[in-house]
């Protein structure tokens, strides 16, 4: 189906770009940030914007565009999926797919720390701001704060997570924050998955902007989960991280930590699109049986 909609997508682009407005217009909102499970099950795409293509041992593997949008539209499709997150281009394509309609859709804002890079902690906004959001008839926006005590840059990330979750909020969107401690390993960035880490970071990042009301939080699954869990009133999604092989055991560390009542659902990505064994349907499937 995706491979004969490419050319129909090129030609679009090309020749009326105006017609994404039009489908974002046209979309059937969801009635709920919840979906029956009373969960929220989001399907993250927006690693290839910071130049994060690798999967696994896959170094390239999020560089086929049409390949991605089929995973997506196959992950969007499934029963208990109500969500997905992605960057200006990812998500027009799946408006123009017609994928979007009565799902939650989360535009990702920062996405200028590249991976990689000397200037990965200033992590500038390059993506959704909150007045696009609100005129494409989404849901909310997505922050990425990686917060490194060493690097006077992290401060400007935090002063712009604060002013995009002030800006979202003052129009009723959600602003979900993705929040980590982190420091550089021989010059690489690398985010620290202890509890207490993920503490402090959640403490943070829930208390950036001028209110909290619609304010989430977007926490990994790291050992002592229920001790994190407690440390925020905010609803909180669990993500994913890197795809593990033993892809039982990520389920039931996503198992132990949906059981937290603080918890509200999973934003997930590359563990589902890419799974181990390239199965997407039986990973999403997996997932939202969690729910």
């Amino acid at each position: 189906m995706i491979q004969d909609r490419l050319a129909t997508l090129v030609e679009t682009r090309a020749n009326r770009p105006a017609a994404i407005a039009e489908a974002a217009a046209l979309r059937v909102r969801p009635d709920s940030l919840l979906g029956e499970h009373g969960k929220l099950m989001v399907i993250a795409a927006d690693h290839p914007a910071r130049g994060a293509l690798s999967v696994g041992k896959r170094p390239m593997a999020m560089a086929d565009r049409l390949d991605l949008l089929d995973r997506l539209c196959t992950a969007l499709d499934r029963p208990g999926v109500n969500g997905v997150l992605g960057t200006p281009d990812i998500l027009e394509d799946l408006l123009l797919l017609g994928a979007l309609d009565g799902k939650v859709v989360i535009g990702s804002m920062n996405r200028g720390g590249l991976a990689g890079s000397a200037f990965e902690m200033d992590d500038r906004f390059t993506g959704y701001d909150a007045a696009r959001i609100q005129a494409m008839r989404f849901e909310g926006g997505k922050t990425l704060t990686r917060i490194d005590y060493a690097d006077p840059a992290s401060v400007d990330t935090l002063e712009a997570t604060a002013r995009a979750v002030s800006d979202l909020a003052q129009r009723d969107l959600l602003a979900m924050v993705e929040p980590f401690i982190s420091h550089r390993v021989d010059g690489l960035v690398r985010n620290v998955l202890t509890a207490d880490a993920t503490v402090k970071a959640a403490a943070i990042a829930a208390a950036l902007g001028s209110t909290s009301a619609y304010t989430w939080l977007k926490l990994p699954v790291v050992d002592d989960m229920e001790r994190v869990m407690a440390a925020t009133t905010l609803p909180v999604v669990i993500l994913g991280g890197e795809v593990d092989s033993d892809q039982e055991a990520v389920f039931a560390r996503w198992r132990k930590a949906l059981a937290c009542p603080t918890a509200r659902g999973l934003a997930v990505g590359r563990s589902l699109l890419y799974p181990p064994d390239d199965d997407v349907v039986s990973a999403v499937d997996a997932a939202v049986g969690l729910l």
